[in-house]
């Protein structure tokens, strides 16, 4: 009892605070491309509930969408199952494509619950070519608040024909990587590189593995106060119960 009131401290994982996930993703023309069943998109969606049924109960998880703008899918909330059925709902777009609006959206959201930990997860298969905010200024905003950034850059192993212009000449998917691997690195996250859906699909397994959770001191004056009862009732068995030890 008295080590109990003395309240003493261990570092537990993460027992208080959870952590800030904010999914970006790309619904631009580009994302109806069928190299990866049924589309680019779906695959995505997918493989962020993956994601998402993965973080812990304390964790709070949010959405962003992006074309040639970039909206907000689903807020940051703890009820997860709540943020995956507006995955489910997040439908293609035929418009370009604005990481810098899109990422930027996201660290917004970030920050609008104050947590310790705060990740976001822009996934692309596009060239920035839309948008008030560059990926540049993207990448300033998210240092200023300590926002780590994961980007995933979805293509394929062969060209992806998206469609043919006027002159009947095939346009094909272009991948930005060198702009993905400049937010990672710049941010303290990491790039990924989707060939397939299983390859997609794997990354981010990798990455909810990956996000570090902060050691915090939680107070374990519960644990000796339990124990004390514990002894107690074991003394007043031994003294007075049944076949009782202590006369």
């Amino acid at each position: 009892m008295i080590i109990g009131f003395a309240d003493p401290h261990i570092p537990l994982e993460q027992t208080k605070e959870g952590v800030n996930v904010v999914l970006v993703i790309d619904v631009s023309g580009s994302m109806q491309a069928e190299d990866y069943p049924p589309n680019r998109l779906e695959s995505a969606k997918r493989s962020a509930e993956i994601l998402l049924d993965s973080l812990q109960p304390k964790d709070n998880a949010g959405i962003v969408t992006f074309e040639t703008g970039a909206s907000t899918a689903a807020y940051l909330s703890p009820y997860k199952d709540k943020v995956i059925e507006k995955l489910g709902d997040i439908l293609p777009r035929d418009d370009k494509t604005a990481i810098g609006d899109g990422l930027s959206l996201g660290i917004d959201m970030a920050t609008s619950v104050p947590n310790k930990q705060k990740v976001v997860i822009l996934l692309s298969d596009g060239v920035s070519n839309a948008g008030v905010i560059t990926p540049g200024d993207a990448i300033t905003f998210a240092k200023l608040n300590d926002i780590q950034v994961y980007t995933i850059g979805l293509g394929s192993e062969d060209k992806v024909v998206l469609g043919y212009d006027f002159f009947g000449r095939a346009q094909y998917a272009e991948l930005d990587e060198a702009t993905l691997k400049a937010i990672a690195e710049n941010t303290g996250g990491k790039y990924f590189k989707s060939i397939d859906s299983q390859t997609l699909e794997n990354i981010y397994k990798n990455i909810s593995n990956d996000i570090k959770r902060e050691q915090e001191d939680t107070s374990i004056k519960d644990w000796f106060f339990a124990t004390s009862l514990g002894l107690f009732l074991v003394q007043i068995y031994m003294r007075y119960g049944k076949g009782r030890i202590i006369q």
